[in-house]
């Protein structure tokens, strides 16, 4: 189904001319509840106007390229604003990976007068008000109608059926979009909504060049202006930060058994030139990262680190999901944390109840919790400004997991002038000439990642001395 008419020159034009150019009565009866509304006193950034009047300038399609915390939401929901005031926009539908970015979207939607439906739990709590709404806003009874789906409800048969009654005039905002390049995820995004956005910090998915190409086909190529972490720290829409490399051994246990790993990973490197996409190598891979994360001696060095910091708080972990001692890596942090230091402290994971997590989060930020030990499931979208320090125990190879963890140790909070990154680095053990030269190939790779968060910390020029005997070690100093 294509859109009416519409002159996108027109539109461009006259956002770049004035921006908001339809003004609002902030007391008067206009603010219809669902109505999409300018929060008081918001004023966007100088970047975020131009990335919407290129979304114009590229007919409603586009993908937003900008670093964690720089306010890609809430340039998504001025756009929506927008496009209802001139274009008369009905539905405005937002799709995001996870549970709990559905209620931190509500929250942000509310900042501007919408009234979600939420749609991610079973289908009887959603289905017959979702079609209520589409049948109102088709027969003109209704002007409005904001609904949030996570993922799996978006690709379920009962959402799929309702796809058919959206309207033409209906904006489709794809949350953290990387995660949509999978097929199944891909065949299920409707292609009867014409107007559409994604976003995402690092749209481009990792050894996935198909998945990325169907990404921005469907939403759009990547507009301007992309925003770099370091731009944004530049432009004052994150903050400073400082970098601490630590540096573990393995030990003599985990370094026989990561030489054996390193061994069989190149035979499987030179049996198979498309080694990327060989399952063995994949799952040998994997096995020397468990190993790698949940290394022993990385509480011996978080012991160390955090008995000088017990007074600190708003402290986030990030562990792995290895084994430590025959317990997760995130039991014997919090145990090592809790008990033995007495930090106040608590885990945060996908099994976290959402309501406990709203809790927890609540908790953190008062100051009642001092640390949030977590997997994974604080890496993408969860927006907790008040963390200061960020403690990284372990970290998978995928350039996109630093980069969140990252941004989202950097948003701005009150009183918060700088963030601090303690991230541990793993030595590899000395191993024979033909493993050297495999474990040199792979630990370019993994370095490169150390020399990017140190490239713009405040201590640059500390944290790469810090490296710079690994570099050394392995004949690494021209990356």
């Amino acid at each position: 189904m294509s859109l009416s008419p519409i002159d996108w020159e027109k539109l461009a034009s006259e956002w770049t001319d004035s921006p908001y150019r339809v003004k609002e009565l902030e007391n008067s009866a206009y603010q219809v509840p669902g109505i999409p509304h300018l929060p008081p006193k918001l004023e966007l950034r100088d970047y975020q106007t131009t990335a919407i009047a290129n979304w114009f300038k590229h007919r409603g399609r586009g993908t937003l390229k900008m670093a964690t915390g720089s306010g890609k939401t809430i340039t998504a929901l001025a756009l929506a604003r927008e496009l209802y005031q001139k274009i008369g926009l009905q539905v405005l539908l937002i799709v995001c990976p996870y549970r709990h970015l559905v209620t931190q979207w509500q929250r942000e939607c509310e900042k501007f007068n919408l009234k979600p439906l939420l749609a991610f739990e079973t289908v009887h709590a959603w289905q017959s008000q979702l079609s209520n709404y589409l049948y109102n806003i088709r027969a003109g009874s209704a002007s409005f109608l904001t609904i949030i789906v996570t993922n799996s409800t978006l690709i379920s048969a009962g959402f799929q059926s309702q796809l058919a009654y959206f309207p033409e005039k209906t904006l489709i905002i794809g949350d953290e979009v990387h995660n949509l390049g999978s097929s199944r995820l891909e065949e299920s995004l409707p292609r009867n909504i014409g107007l559409r956005l994604g976003l995402s910090a690092t749209p481009e998915r990792y050894f996935d060049e198909t998945g990325t190409d169907a990404i921005l086909n469907y939403f759009g190529s990547i507009l301007k202006p992309e925003l770099t972490l370091e731009d944004a720290i530049n432009r004052g829409a994150l903050v400073h930060y400082l970098y601490y490399p630590i540096l573990v051994k393995l030990t003599e246990e985990e370094a026989v058994i990561y030489g054996k790993l390193t061994k069989r990973i190149g035979w499987a490197m030179q049996k198979n030139e498309d080694w990327q996409n060989n399952p063995i190598l994949t799952a040998l891979l994997m096995q020397r990262a468990r190993l790698i994360g949940a290394a022993e001696n990385k509480l011996k060095a978080l012991h160390k680190l955090m008995s000088e910091r017990l007074h600190t708080s708003h402290t986030l972990f990030y562990c792995g999901d290895g084994q430590v001692n025959n317990q997760r890596q995130l039991l014997a942090v919090t145990k090592l944390l809790g008990i033995e230091l007495g930090y106040r402290v608590n885990t945060y994971t996908a099994e976290t109840p959402l309501k406990e997590r709203e809790e927890l989060q609540e908790q953190f930020i008062r100051g009642d919790l001092q640390g949030l030990v977590a997997i994974r499931c604080l890496d993408e979208g969860v927006d907790i400004p008040s963390i200061e320090t960020a403690v990284i125990l372990a970290s998978t190879g995928n350039p996109r997991q630093f980069i969140q963890r990252r941004g989202r140790v950097l948003r701005p909070w009150a009183g918060k002038k700088r963030a601090n990154i303690f991230d541990m680095i793993v030595l590899p053990p000395e191993l024979d000439r033909d493993t050297w030269l495999i474990e040199r190939q792979l630990l370019q790779k993994e370095l490169k990642r150390f020399l990017e968060f140190a490239q713009i910390a405040d201590n640059s020029q500390e944290a790469y001395q810090l490296i710079y005997e690994v570099l050394e070690r392995y004949d690494l100093l021209s990356l």
